[in-house]
């Protein structure tokens, strides 16, 4: 007897040690796919002045044909969750992620504009999609795991942007040409998912649900708005800190994109260390603090009239909104209102458009009245964040 309660035992530990292993790579796929999402879309941004001057065209059609990337991905956005539940997010992921591996020749070579379209909304497809599937199975992992996991999940992400930018623009200031640089990128993103795509899950749902899209209620409608206003102030970041620097406190052009480099690395920087940071204190108080820093970097750039006060706006703006995004999406690991996957789906969706919608709203306030108001109004709505923080985490 004493012997049959040992073999039992010994199959017990075996089978635990295994669950354990299991967990730990599917944490580690987790984190390699979010590097993929980031590595994939920032090795478009250093090809865009090549695309202008391939085609001959000028500011407005380039920024016309942008907007096809944004299409491609808000068409698909809604649409992944149903399709990770049905054929779970390792297969999906895989999927995205060759389809941006297909598309990233293409944006590197096309010589015309219908061309350049028809890639541009295949990759803005693909990166949607991949956008979508890593964060329902981060939240599938996180929860099974019991732990804060979410704010280094997207801190992989932004690694992964600023590796893929990095790599990209290292090879074409060595004179190597646009597709051969692309060719590289593919090689890195087949090598991670050969090496860490099978413990991607083969699920992607922990709900039967036959639904394509469900609209957004309750909770998740409201966190569908507060990360919309998150991504606005990050799109808001990305399109006219430079803007801002450069007609309003006499900054160079060449020094213009410091603003938003500062802005990066205090996100990148917050997000790595944000699991501990939220295990510390809480979702409630991540975005109470969070939303004041935010907001508050705002309000220095804008009052105090030195343009290294406008760099640590800025900066703080980063840190601010670092870890909101991530705790939000926690939340809807713990929400009953809608099945996980389709939530993610839902939030992912209206929070993308506050990226693209946002700058142009911020545009057309600034035409109205000035940059700085509009920047103002960026502020208030992180404010809004803040005071949210009850009614987001019960």
């Amino acid at each position: 007897m004493d012997k049959r309660n040992e073999i039992i035992s010994g199959q017990h530990m075996l089978n635990k040690n295994k669950s354990k292993l299991q967990s730990s790579l599917e944490q580690i796929s987790t984190r390699v796919a979010f590097f993929i999402a980031g590595f994939g879309i920032s090795a478009w941004a250093p090809l865009v002045p090549y695309a202008k001057e391939r085609l001959s065209i000028d500011e407005g059609v380039l920024g016309l044909l942008l907007l096809c990337l944004g299409t491609g991905s808000i068409i698909t956005m809604p649409l992944a969750g149903a399709l990770a539940a049905r054929f779970g997010c390792r297969l999906v992921i895989w999927a995205a992620s060759l389809l941006i591996c297909v598309s990233l020749p293409l944006l590197a070579t096309s010589t015309s504009v219908p061309a350049l379209i028809f890639a541009l909304l295949i990759f803005g497809a693909a990166i949607g999609t991949v956008d979508v599937v890593v964060n329902i199975q981060a939240v599938i992992v996180e929860k099974a795991s019991g732990r804060t996991m979410m704010s280094g999940f997207h801190g992989l992400w932004s690694v992964g942007g600023f590796v893929g930018a990095g790599v990209v623009s290292g090879f074409l200031e060595a004179g190597v040409s646009p597709l051969v640089a692309v060719l590289n990128v593919i090689i890195v993103i087949v090598g991670l998912l050969l090496a860490f795509g099978k413990h991607l899950l083969p699920y992607g749902s922990e709900e039967k649900s036959a639904t394509l899209f469900v609209l957004p209620k309750g909770v998740v409608l409201f966190i569908g708005f507060l990360c919309f206003i998150v991504f606005l102030a990050e799109g808001s970041m990305l399109d006219w800190s430079a803007v801002f620097l450069t007609s309003q406190r006499g900054v160079d052009f060449s020094h213009a994109g410091l603003g938003y480099s500062l802005f990066s690395v205090a996100m990148t920087v917050g997000r790595l260390s944000g699991d501990r940071v939220v295990q510390a204190f809480g979702g409630k108080n991540i975005l109470i603090f969070g939303g004041i820093c935010a907001a508050s970097g705002v309000i220095v750039a804008i009052f105090i009239p030195n343009w290294i006060a406008s760099l640590v706006g800025f900066g703080l703006v980063g840190l601010g909104a670092s870890n909101i995004v991530p705790v939000l999406y926690s939340v809807l690991g713990r929400q009953k209102v809608m099945p996980a996957n389709l939530a993610v789906s839902a939030v992912t969706t209206l929070g993308y458009s506050g990226i693209l919608a946002g700058p142009a709203l911020i545009g057309l306030v600034a035409h109205t009245t000035s940059l700085s108001f509009a920047f103002l109004g960026v502020a208030a709505m992180l404010l809004i964040v803040a005071a949210s923080s009850r009614v987001a985490i019960e």
